[in-house]
């Protein structure tokens, strides 16, 4: 099944958007995390296809080769979901089943109470619902202290950019090695200092070649996208936090009717010390339909064991 790819201008900004699949066919929007883009996807996207979905996968707004405002603001879940949502308008579908990995997950997940109209389905991946009870850069102070943290190391504009963009094939070597089932050793248990600390001093002893699931290709191509666009689009996302709390802590989960599903690694950093508490978490959602933990599995897990996950979300996606 052939993709396509194309430049569409909605909501206020140019997003590259990759495509298979019939256009009359149930659509299936596909939002990509940190560090990634819809390259992350490239596995997924013709299987979907052939199983009869119209699959829309975009570099979203600070990512690629798609728009990067430089307002902080602009990165706010209201954007963020309604990019989506404008995508389904311009390719005339009134609803699709929403996927979202990592970052992308917060963003599915929120859009099932921002536009639940819009959302026939809610797939997320690695990134469970997440109910903060307060605004989350206070809860990680109040976690973390003086210790670091990537999430608040990364609200600061400057100095996340300066390291990440500083050898954009180094970065991306170390954080998709990093971060993968190959290199898990289970959770640190010592952290650094916040004063000094750097995102990818959290990445030790990275072999030089690349893991088994990654390409030479698919890292240049990660490469080329990364020099064009600089960080601070993608880390914008993060600094929007405490904002899009602000936004979401009054609108109800009950919202949220369509049936929703979790795919997580065995061995993802973000879930793997709390693999027993995920099912409970999602299940705020009123129609949740369970969970597919992949073994072995780290924090990039569509691109680490396509198989298993497309069997997994085709597996969901047929009960719908």
């Amino acid at each position: 099944m052939n993709t396509r790819q194309s430049t569409i201008h909605v909501n206020g900004v140019d997003l590259v958007v990759t495509e298979a699949g019939d256009r009359s066919s149930p659509a299936l929007i596909l939002s990509h995390g940190f560090p990634e883009s819809a390259h992350s996807w490239r596995h997924q996207i013709p299987v979907l296809a052939e199983a009869g979905y119209h699959v829309i996968a975009p570099d979203q707004r600070g990512y690629g080769f798609s728009s990067i405002p430089d307002d902080v603001s602009a990165y706010g879940i209201r954007n963020l979901t309604g990019d989506l949502v404008a995508l389904l308008d311009h390719f005339e579908h009134d609803t699709a089943t929403f996927v979202g990995h990592d970052w992308g997950a917060f963003v599915v997940w929120d859009a099932g109470r921002l536009h639940p109209d819009r959302c026939n389905a809610i797939v997320a991946v690695s990134v469970p619902l997440t109910p903060w009870p307060d605004r989350p850069t206070d809860l990680f102070r109040a976690m973390f202290g003086d210790r670091f943290f990537y999430m608040l190391y990364f609200q600061e504009v400057g100095p996340a950019e300066r390291e990440l963009e500083a050898d954009v094939r180094h970065t991306m070597h170390q954080i998709l090695w990093g971060a993968s089932g190959e290199m898990y050793r289970g959770m640190p248990t010592e952290l650094r200092p916040m004063e000094g600390t750097g995102f990818l001093d959290m990445f030790n002893d990275i072999p030089s070649h690349l893991p088994s699931w990654l390409s030479q290709a698919d890292l240049d191509y990660y490469v080329e996208q990364y020099v064009k666009s600089g960080f601070f689009g993608p880390v914008s996302w993060y600094r929007n936090l405490d904002a899009n709390h602000e936004i979401m802590k009054d609108i109800s989960f009950d919202a949220m009717t369509m049936p929703t599903f979790f795919i997580g690694g065995a061995k993802d950093g973000v879930i793997a010390s709390r693999l027993d508490t995920i099912d409970a978490v999602n299940s705020i959602s009123p129609n949740y339909r369970g969970s597919v933990i992949i073994p072995e599995v780290g924090h990039w897990t569509q691109q680490e064991n396509p198989k298993a996950f497309n069997d997994a979300l085709l597996g969901f996606l047929k009960t719908l």
